[in-house]
């Protein structure tokens, strides 16, 4: 996995809206990432691969970080 991809999926995660990124089931979640990230960049079968076997060892740190920014609004 390159660093532009990571960086693209980092981006992703941040520009996405946090109510999404939490209220999605994890198995749709890391599709709906990897969906995106497709469209937006040529992705082999390996690389895809690689992104979703990443993506489902970070959902914890995805939701966190989500959370985070919701919280602001729930004050």
């Amino acid at each position: 996995m390159t660093p532009i991809m990571l960086r693209q999926l980092w981006s992703l995660i941040e520009t996405t809206q946090a109510t999404l990124l939490v209220n999605l089931d994890d198995a749709t979640l890391v599709q709906w990432l990897l969906k995106q990230l497709k469209m937006n960049s040529a992705l082999n079968g390996k690389e895809a691969d690689l992104l979703d076997e990443y993506i489902q060892s970070r959902l914890c740190l995805i939701r966190d970080l989500a959370q985070q920014r919701l919280a602001p609004e729930l004050m």
